[in-house]
């Protein structure tokens, strides 16, 4: 039989090393399902519970394995719902390769079923690449740009194909005129390093100062070790973005964690007091937690040149891969000879640490949520891959999950997409399938779309080499998040009719799809749970039932947001005053004895 178009699009697939499409099937792409079928499901389909949930998974298996995820998805309402994660990978710079169905190109424009401009529909998200094929001999250079594209951009790209192209014999692209012929499939990473001069520049600028400061993102991932020497011999502390928490161990006495309102207080000081800032590879957004204008000197290192000096006037702007450029700056450094700011620093990081056990061992009404992660990273495996979802878990996340040897973390950094923890850790779990996910998310999040992706962990567990993914759910029955939004922002009591959710055992649920459950009713099931589950010889689901009046305060509570809490009170918020009372005791252990040096 001759090959089909779909058969090549699987065949291109498994050039640029396809292990995996995540995807829904419909009868938009029906050509390319039928292709799995002949490839003996080469590169794999992995089929998820909803396109969205597709879409996070290709997120998850990019930001976890460090190349290109694909999803696939059918014309119309499957094309629609790969959106949300789709932007997701825009939003975080993240390499992922859609292909998705369109309605049949005779039927095109007759108002047909499932007919959506797919074209107007992805000219956002798909920006950086997206094309429609419409005859065979386009569909390698389709693919093969689309991959090029997501991997030297860091964005997502989609492929349309058309229902009646998929099942067209395929034809390939002649060497001729108005035909587009394609190279072997293939990108080398470029190690771009800026001008001599500038590097000089920017030494000028580092070396100028007494107190330096070092904030790093995602794009310091593959330059770990040049940021531990820089911040050596600058006598730096070093503050991660949320998503470069896992760029540098938490064990390292000046690394000072998260910055921004999910942020420590170190790193908010270290900020607020340095006089030179060095910014490696962060888009951080929030400049009212860098230094003041004007306050500190600063240089900036992005491979990016578009993304750099837009959140501080630096003054030095170095277009180049991370750690080359580091590595070409450091023989220019010389730090102080007063080291009194980096012990300033180091003490400030240890008293932090011993500040966070004190907020996590807090009573609570049952459990402190604070405490659920606090005993997993007392727990956490070295070689743990850790997922996060948006709402209250992400502060917990932040500020009390304590990273160390090859532990890689991540979430929904800028969209802050609620419901991307469950279907990023299966996506990790098909990146590294010989290591443990462990995924954290709330209540809310569960119910919209983790639930049934944990039929996808059960169907597809016995194909990683270590079985267990950890789900852990932050059960408070609330939007907690966004009720604390409403008060410490409006000023306006919880609203229930909004807020509250179904009450539901998420162990049992999870036992019924396949997942051992366990439920957490006390703060001391914590440890032992958290054991049984990293234990286990298959995925685990633990059902921590919190407190939902434990307030997420950020590293520097304004007068305007406690003014707010009171207003609510005043109106007769009905959990306000036990959320009063636990942000009092929370916030009072950043004051006891020990605290400071």
């Amino acid at each position: 039989m001759a090959a089909t178009v779909g058969d090549e699009v699987l065949s291109r697939l498994r050039e640029w090393g396809v292990e995996q499409v995540f995807g829904y099937p419909g009868d938009g792409i029906n050509g390319i399902v039928t292709a799995f079928g002949r490839a003996d499901d080469r590169p794999r389909f992995i089929q998820s519970r909803h396109e969205e949930m597709s879409a996070f998974q290709a997120v998850g298996y990019a930001k976890f394995s460090g190349r290109a995820g694909v999803c696939l998805a059918t014309s119309g309402p499957g094309a629609i719902h790969l959106l949300n994660g789709l932007y997701d990978a825009k939003l975080d710079h993240v390499p992922v390769v859609a292909i998705v169905g369109q309605t049949e190109r005779s039927a095109m424009g007759g108002a047909y079923q499932q007919e959506v401009d797919l074209q107007q529909l992805y000219s956002d998200v798909a920006s950086d690449y997206l094309v429609e094929v419409n005859v065979a001999q386009q569909l390698p250079n389709a693919i093969d740009r689309a991959f090029r594209t997501a991997l030297s951009r860091r964005a997502p790209t989609a492929v349309i194909i058309p229902g009646d192209v998929q099942e067209e014999r395929y034809t390939p692209p002649a060497h001729a005129f108005k035909q587009v012929p394609s190279s072997p499939p293939g990108l080398a990473a470029p190690t771009a390093v800026p001008p001599e001069a500038e590097i000089a520049r920017a030494a000028e600028v580092l070396n100028s100062g007494s107190k330096a400061a070092i904030l790093v993102g995602q794009g310091a991932r593959g330059a770990a070790a040049e940021v531990e020497d820089a911040a050596a011999v600058m006598g730096a502390g070093v503050a991660k973005a949320l998503l470069g928490k896992d760029v540098l161990s938490d064990d390292l006495p000046f690394v000072t964690g998260a910055i921004g309102l999910l942020g420590t207080r170190p790193s908010y000081e270290l900020m607020r007091d340095c006089d030179t800032l060095l910014i490696v590879g962060s888009n951080f957004p929030y400049s009212q937690f860098l230094p003041e204008f004007g306050r500190a000197r600063a240089v900036q290192i992005d491979i990016d040149g578009s993304l750099i000096g837009m959140r501080y006037p630096t003054e030095v702007n170095l277009v180049g891969d991370a750690a080359a450029t580091l590595r070409a700056l450091l023989p220019r450094l010389a730090g102080p000879t007063d080291r009194a700011w980096r012990e300033r620093i180091e003490d400030n990081v240890a008293a932090w640490w011993r500040t966070m056990e004190q907020q996590a061992m807090l009573d609570a009404d049952p459990v402190n949520p604070m405490r659920v992660v606090w005993e997993l990273s007392e727990r956490l495996p070295e070689d743990a891959v850790v997922t996060a979802d948006s709402g209250s878990a992400a502060n917990w996340y932040a500020r009390f999950l304590r990273v160390r040897g090859r532990v890689r973390g991540s979430l929904s950094g800028t969209l802050a997409s609620m419901g991307c923890a469950v279907p990023y850790a299966i996506g990790a779990k098909f990146a590294q399938p010989d290591r443990p996910a462990i995924a954290i998310t709330g209540d809310g999040a569960m119910q919209m779309n983790g639930l049934a992706e944990l039929m996808t962990i059960s169907r597809y567990a016995d194909r990683w080499a270590d079985p267990r993914c950890v789900v852990c759910v932050l059960h408070n029955n609330d939007l907690n998040q966004v009720t604390w939004e409403l008060r410490a922002m409006g000023g306006a009591p919880r609203f229930d009719e909004s807020q509250r959710l179904p009450d539901v055992s998420y162990a049992d649920l999870a036992r019924g799809m396949g997942v051992e459950g366990i439920a957490v009713r006390s703060p001391d099931e914590l440890g032992p749970a958290w054991e049984r589950a990293l234990s286990a010889d298959r995925p685990v689901l633990i059902d921590a039932i919190c407190d939902p009046e434990v307030p997420p305060i950020p590293p520097h509570a304004t007068l305007e947001q406690a003014k707010s809490i009171l207003e609510a009170v005043l109106k007769g918020d009905e959990g306000g005053l036990h959320l009063v009372a636990q942000g009092l005791r929370t916030k009072l252990q950043e004051f006891l004895p020990g605290r400071r040096r």
